[in-house]
């Protein structure tokens, strides 16, 4: 069955963050990063850069909500946090709108 939008949309999380080097950042998310996402049920992420600021990126993830809570209340998470040199916490994007094209 293909999902509808809808059930796609609850499976999106959007998140913007500031990080103080990207190559930092990627190395840590696509290891440390990967491997606890994974542990909470994420099952893709997608790093866009910012063209407005090259230290901020976009991250768009594949994950239930609950799931997403999950890794939120993990204690090893403030440790990788700190690993991927954010310079504050991510702040999600909310979605305002849903179309079928």
């Amino acid at each position: 069955m293909v999902p509808t939008i809808s059930e796609e949309a609850e499976r999106m999380i959007v998140t913007v963050a500031k990080i103080a080097d990207m190559d930092q950042f990627l190395k840590t998310f696509s290891t440390k990063g990967v491997a606890k996402r994974r542990e909470h049920g994420c099952t893709g992420a997608r790093v866009f850069l910012d063209p407005d600021d090259q230290s901020r990126v976009w991250v768009v993830f594949e994950w239930k909500a609950e799931d997403y809570e999950g890794f939120l209340a993990d204690p090893e998470i403030p440790a990788i946090a700190r690993e991927l040199g954010l310079q504050g916490p991510p702040v999600h994007a909310i979605s305002i709108a849903e179309y079928d094209s």
